[in-house]
């Protein structure tokens, strides 16, 4: 838009303002700058006034000094800009008028029409006086004073927002505080107001007959942005937050909830930032019935504490060695989602100590979990202590370029009702990279590893390839691979494709993996993430043997806006012998099922991933995952589905199949204004899984709101709404109030 346009817009806007009832307080910008602070000459008194002007009359029998023209006065950081200051020596009383600004120390400039100040520039009285913080915000009234560095003003409006728009004409803030009388004190950065009203889009709406707030980055004490919601189950919830500033690095808020169908509930938090790092607890109570989460023959508590414990920090002691913690415990299943706190299903406590460095890694942690999980027992549920991982690597062994890479690692893990296991091993790993003179990619890797197990209580675990046997167990494992990647480059269709063609052969002694225990290979499904893995397991526990070879292409074509990457591979296994890897994992005959990615990107509007597995036998789809991205950050579609249908027997819990679809999406139809929801449906049948109760279509949950979010305001309303029952968790609609007045104090 050119200056004239721009002009001729504002001048629009202006009429229609005109047009409009004024308002007593003028937030807007005063066509004049304060005046540039001024370098004192070392032979000045700190206290003399320093001034220039365009001319200059002295009344001698007055004493009376009248300066014209840009005229500026400073005095020890006070700083005066008019066209006119008259200058009555004899009572000390400066009155200056047409385009005023004041500037105090702290860089606070307040402008006027008329002032009135003692001959110190501190003191005085301003008529239709507007002050803009140096901190953020403005201050506007009929009339205001201040006196020795206090702003008062009477019949004012205080806003932290942006009162010009996108093009630079003035417009209304969002929202703005009215009051009778305000009061600004630069030396403790807060604002106080009597008889105040909060204005929204110019409505006035919230009575605040007392109130104050911070101004600038510092923080105090004070309300936070209150937080007001409906559920079906604890009815109408208010919660106004309270923060009381401890010192500069550590506050607590606390939080009462108030409920209309259950008794209160009060939360608080604890933040603090030390010198090493930081930390934060977190903690919930109230008193409520309590479901537990059994589908059949449920009991109910009366009058049940209820509350939920959350901690996290990180300490960077020094360069290398830091202390990591996460403490997060409830006191029921439910208790979580029925107050809309959480939806996690697993709750995890770990500590963790590290020492990082350029070629080294140590770690040395301790982790529990409680379950939240309907029909999980809790005794049953891994508590690791301690689990200890060391790395070291060491560059060119053997040869130039080899790299060797070292590992220590031992675990305990125990069980109150199941099932403990302690395990030890040491390996070393060593790999050549090397590049041919055809351009081919080689990677030779050998691998050696010795583990050393101990089991007991092995019968309290349900599924038997999980158990592993009683005692002391020990294993040698071994493996060499060869991986050649061969990149061929060229022109293709006015852009540049890249065909890559991958082998990979892995050799491995047969092992006895079923005495061991198996605590963390679990979930093992092929994919293309580990499709050349040298070990397709996720775990150390289970480790394939024998040979195989893997093989596969990767295809990228690239356009200036465009480009598209797909792989596809599948592997073979030389031996005949029965493989431990479950049915339906793709991995369990001589030759596996087919793996691949797709990824669609067209600039920043449309991105599409496809992740899929294909049965060897009928190219039947075993896996089918799919997230699409379509739109900008302003408006933009989310889409995501999920199919699993390995037929994998139902006693395996971690490879359980389903299907599910999930949506997402915000339209913005107005620069501020969106509206936005989100669904996840359960598209799981007994076809996909025999325990499923689902039909087919079972609505999870979703979400539907608009809101409304610009510089300093946020605004929105959400409906929310539960399909499952979990206890005394119930389903059913929640609606949750979004008001938010940003800037107001930090």
């Amino acid at each position: 838009m050119t200056r004239s346009l721009l002009l001729a817009s504002c001048a629009l806007a202006a009429i229609v303002a005109i047009t409009a009832p004024a308002a007593a307080q003028d937030l807007q910008d005063r066509p004049i700058d304060p005046a540039p602070a001024t370098e004192v000459p070392a032979a000045a008194e700190p206290n003399q006034v320093q001034f220039s002007a365009d001319g200059i009359e002295y009344d001698s029998n007055a004493d009376i000094v009248t300066a014209r023209g840009d005229v500026r006065m400073h005095r020890e950081g006070d700083r005066l800009r008019a066209d006119t200051i008259v200058w009555n020596r004899k009572t000390g009383l400066v009155t200056a008028t047409g385009n005023i600004v004041v500037t105090n120390p702290g860089g606070d400039a307040a402008y006027g029409d008329t002032i009135e100040l003692t001959d110190s520039l501190k003191d005085g009285v301003i008529e239709n006086m507007l002050v803009v913080l140096d901190q953020g915000g403005r201050l506007a009234a009929d009339r205001g004073s201040r006196k020795d560095g206090v702003v008062t003003l009477d019949d004012a409006a205080y806003t932290p927002c942006s009162v010009v728009d996108s093009n630079n004409c003035p417009k209304e803030p969002s929202w703005k505080i009215t009051a009778a009388r305000v009061v600004y004190d630069p030396v403790r950065k807060r604002i106080f107001y009597k008889g105040a009203r909060v204005n929204i889009f110019g409505i006035a709406s919230i009575p605040l007959p007392a109130f104050s707030n911070p101004v600038g980055d510092g923080t105090d004490n004070g309300f936070l942005t209150p937080d007001l919601k409906y559920s079906r189950v604890n009815g109408a919830e208010a919660a106004l937050p309270y923060y009381f500033r401890i010192a500069p690095n550590r506050g607590l808020t606390l939080t009462p909830r108030i409920y209309s169908a259950v008794l209160p509930m009060l939360q608080a938090e604890y933040r603090a930032l030390t010198s090493t790092g930081a930390y934060r607890v977190t903690a919930y109570g109230t008193v409520s019935d309590r479901t537990d989460t059994l589908i059949a023959n449920a009991t109910t508590a009366q009058n049940a504490f209820r509350g939920y414990f959350d901690a996290s920090g990180k300490f960077q002691l020094d360069p290398y060695w830091s202390i990591t913690g996460s403490i997060r415990v409830t006191t029921d299943r439910t208790f979580l989602r029925r107050y809309d706190i959480s939806r996690d299903d697993i709750l995890r406590n770990s500590i963790k100590v590290e020492r990082i460095d350029p070629n080294s890694y140590l770690s040395i942690a301790g982790w529990a979990v409680q379950t939240l999980r309907v029909g999980d027992r809790q005794g049953l549920q891994p508590y690791a202590l301690p689990e200890i991982d060391y790395r070291r690597r060491i560059e060119n062994i053997l040869v130039d370029g080899g790299r060797l890479n070292l590992q220590l690692n031992s675990l305990a893990i125990g069980r109150a009702a199941g099932q403990d296991t302690q395990r030890a091993f040491a390996s070393a790993q060593w790999d050549l990279r090397r590049i041919t003179r055809f351009g081919q990619e080689v990677t030779l890797t050998a691998f050696a590893r010795g583990d050393l197990y101990n089991a007991s209580d092995t019968v309290a675990t349900s599924v038997i390839s999980y158990r592993g046997s009683d005692g002391f167990h020990a294993r040698a494992i071994a493996a060499l691979a060869l991986d050649v990647k061969w990149p061929l480059i060229g022109e293709f269709l006015g852009g540049t494709q890249r065909l890559t063609p991958r082998v990979q052969v892995v050799t491995a002694p047969a092992l006895s993996n079923l005495a061991i225990p198996n605590e963390d290979s679990r979930a093992v499904d092929l994919e293309d993430s580990n499709l050349f893995a040298l070990n397709r397991f996720p775990g150390y526990d289970r480790v394939e043997d024998s040979t195989r070879f893997t093989y596969g292409v990767d295809w990228s074509f690239t356009l200036p806006d465009f480009t598209f990457d797909a792989n596809i591979g599948q592997s073979y296994r030389l031996s005949t012998r029965p493989t431990l890897l479950p049915d339906g994992t793709g991995l369990s005959d001589r030759v596996s099922d087919i793996v691949g990615r797709n990824v669609v990107r067209y600039k920043d509007l449309f991105t599409l991933t496809q992740r899929y597995r294909l049965d060897k036998d009928g190219l039947a789809l075993r896996r089918n995952e799919i997230d699409a991205t379509i739109g900008t950050r302003g408006t933009y579609l989310l889409l995501g589905y999920l199919r699993l249908n390995r037929n994998i027997t139902p006693s395996l819990e971690d490879l359980r199949d389903r299907e599910e679809a999930r949506v997402g999406g915000r339209l913005q139809f107005a620069r501020f204004w969106s509206v936005f929801g989100s669904a996840v449906i359960d598209l799981t049948d007994r076809r996909e899984d025999p325990t499923s109760l689902a039909n087919g279509f079972s609505p999870v949950r979703h979400r539907i709101g608009f809101a409304y979010e610009d510089d300093c305001l946020r605004l929105g309303l959400t409906w929310k709404r539960d399909y499952q029952d979990t206890g005394d968790a119930r389903r059913g609609d929640s609606f949750l109030l979004t008001l938010a007045f940003k800037n107001l104090g930090r």
